[in-house]
């Protein structure tokens, strides 16, 4: 588990915070990384991969025609996870990771997205090295993306369907 993990893992619990992921470039790696922090099943909701754009439209929200490798794509992708999964935070991986270019993008391009009831943001990155590399420093990239933004938010309140008093 990295010190990012950690961290995520700490906030998570502390503030009762719910944790969501969605990936296109990373494949999973990411929902793997994040489910590997103590005690996740408490914490992480859960998490989509999705590569096909109609998958990213119909399960995400993915607004037709958005480039796929694009910060409005990463915003938008981890709004609709964090909305799909009830979550407090979520964050998204996607873009080109190679070895060739893709839809005029070069290989390496990469736009990680994040969102939160406060708003939604994402972060570019232009990577080198294998596929692999690229979806690993995406991957890592993601982590510190997450855990910095879950630094910042308050204690969650109660979810959809729970009632905010205790039950009589």
């Amino acid at each position: 588990m990295t010190a990012d993990v950690a961290r995520l893992s700490e906030l998570a619990q502390s503030r009762g915070l719910r944790v969501a992921v969605a990936e296109s470039l990373t494949s999973g790696r990411l929902a793997n990384a994040v489910g590997a922090g103590e005690s996740a099943s408490e914490w992480f909701a859960g998490g989509v991969v999705a590569y096909f754009t109609d998958v990213k439209e119909r399960v995400l929200g993915l607004t037709p025609g958005t480039d796929p490798c694009s910060a409005e794509c990463a915003q938008q992708l981890a709004t609709g996870a964090r909305k799909l999964l009830d979550a407090d935070i979520a964050v998204s991986t996607t873009g080109v990771g190679g070895p060739g270019p893709e839809g005029g993008h070069p290989p390496g391009t990469v736009y990680l997205g994040w969102a939160t009831a406060d708003g939604a943001g994402h972060r570019r990155l232009s990577l080198t090295g294998e596929p692999d590399e690229v979806m690993d420093a995406s991957v890592e990239a993601a982590l510190r993306l997450l855990a910095f933004h879950a630094e910042g938010l308050r204690p969650a309140g109660p979810r959809r369907g729970e009632s905010s008093s205790p039950a009589s």
